[in-house]
């Protein structure tokens, strides 16, 4: 797979993020069949096109991490009801986007 195609296959799952709901990098590629490849989905969400409506404050690291620079994320992601730990970590145990584990644990079974 090209990076153009990689990229295209993580903004279709970004794009399917319901909101409240929060999804890790690694989760990304689990779903996109690319299980290695959390920073390069990390790689794509910096490059992520302005104006499709993505929503990629959704998208947080393994922990819970927000993105470092990205000061609005915080909010946006609390408009949406989204709760933090005391690190300031998302609380992945309510937030996570529990509709695709299935398949994601599909992945780690083929």
């Amino acid at each position: 797979m090209d990076k153009t195609s990689f990229y295209a296959e993580v903004y279709k799952v970004v794009k399917e993020i319901p909101p409240g709901c929060v999804i890790t990098y690694g989760l990304i590629g689990h779903l996109i069949g690319k299980p290695r490849s959390p920073r390069m989905v990390g790689q794509a969400m910096f490059h992520a096109p302005a104006g499709k409506g993505l929503p990629c404050h959704r998208v947080v690291n393994s922990i819970g991490r927000l993105v470092p620079a990205w000061t609005e994320q915080r909010e946006l992601l609390e408009k949406e009801g989204i709760t933090f730990k005391k690190n300031s970590c998302v609380n992945l145990k309510k937030h996570l986007w529990k509709e695709i584990l299935p398949i994601v644990n599909e992945t780690f079974r083929g």
